[in-house]
């Protein structure tokens, strides 16, 4: 086949062109442009928007001269702009956390990324990228199904769930099999450049600083009771369940259990205050199936280094549904995707409007 592959610069991303060579398929670089020029307000980071980006497409090119394919680059800066940050701003000044990773994801890299470098001249068959995750297609359905990775400690499917039929039918993912000390030894063994680079990490709340502007600027944070009890930095450092970074002297843990973005206020209270047996979730989608049309019995993660629990999702008006949760689960942050599983299996899942 004639496969496209996503490069970020990073040991991942390389081993998976790398298993693509040497299984005889006709492989192109891809990757990303995202900053509209040098002075770009980004945070000096790691991840995704690294704090180096003409490095990260130096290192992505060095993987592609020592596989003997060619590179692409694709300016998706505009998107980036238009389909992620300012999705993060309006989160954010509204009190939620959103997810970045989840909108890149379905908007720009399995998305917008692909039409431009069509648009540019170049023909491919599939897309693969470096993400932990497997795919699998059911006759008996009729549908591609994304399932976790067998690594459970690298599986990336809770950042991929609203990757469409179509978007799954074009999509490989060759890690999906493969444990990180696999990859990096597989890197290793092939003289990958850069196979001891550091692992890029995702957006987290308070990592945004620069990408997201001045935000409200600092303001109270108060208990339960309304009592005064600190000082903030600005709400969009902050999501719900956060105990560290805080700055508070007091008895007990305390936990953010309520973001007030109107008030520019930051509610905290003890973890239990955290705990919540149910949400509602909005715009959901679903993979076996294209509308969830009665209660099903599901594993459900609210954040992605979360702990799966036991939930029944029920259908609600308008593509929503509700979650009720087996156990309480702290930390139910609106704006987060809360995602589905049964079994290896992604259900499917949506963005979380409430808890209660």
């Amino acid at each position: 086949m004639r496969v496209a592959v996503g490069l970020s610069g990073g040991v991942d991303s390389a081993v998976a062109a790398l298993l693509l060579v040497r299984a005889g398929h006709e492989v192109t670089g891809v990757t990303m442009r995202l900053r509209p020029g040098p002075e770009a307000p980004f945070r000096a980071r790691k991840g995704c928007c690294g704090r180096d980006e003409a490095a990260d497409i130096r290192a992505a090119g060095d993987v592609c001269a020592a596989l003997g394919i060619p590179l692409r680059v694709v300016d998706r800066s505009a998107d980036f702009e238009a389909l992620v940050l300012r999705y993060l701003r309006d989160g954010y000044a509204a009190g939620t956390t959103p997810n970045p990773c989840v909108r890149c994801n379905e908007r720009i890299k399995f998305g917008t990324l692909l039409e431009a470098a069509r648009s540019s001249g170049l023909e491919f068959d599939r897309f693969a990228t470096g993400h932990y995750a497997r795919i699998e297609e059911d006759g008996r359905l009729g549908r591609w199904l994304l399932k976790r990775a067998l690594d459970a400690a690298k599986d990336q499917s809770y950042f991929l769930y609203r990757l469409s039929q179509a978007q799954l039918a074009g999509a490989l993912f060759p890690l999906g099999g493969l444990s990180k000390d696999e990859v990096r030894a597989a890197a290793r063994a092939a003289g990958l450049p850069g196979h001891d680079r550091e692992e890029s990490q995702d957006f987290g709340p308070g990592g945004l600083g620069d990408l997201l502007g001045p935000g409200s600027g600092p303001g109270d944070i108060v208990d339960r009771d309304g009592r005064i009890v600190g000082r903030h930095r600005g709400v969009h450092h902050y999501t719900i369940g956060q105990r560290k970074g805080l700055g508070i002297a007091a008895p007990a843990p305390l936990y953010v259990v309520e973001i007030d973005a109107p008030g520019n206020r930051l509610v905290v209270g003890p973890e239990s205050a955290t705990l919540r047996p149910s949400a509602s979730v909005r715009d959901c989608v679903w993979g076996p199936f294209d509308v969830l049309s009665a209660p099903l019995e599901v594993r459900a993660k609210v954040r992605s280094a979360g702990r799966p629990v036991r939930a029944t999702v029920s259908p609600l008006a308008g593509g929503r549904c509700r979650a009720a949760f087996a156990e309480p689960v702290p930390a139910v942050a609106p704006g987060q995707s809360a995602v589905f599983y049964d079994g290896e299996t992604v259900v499917g899942g949506g963005i979380i409007e409430a808890a209660s």
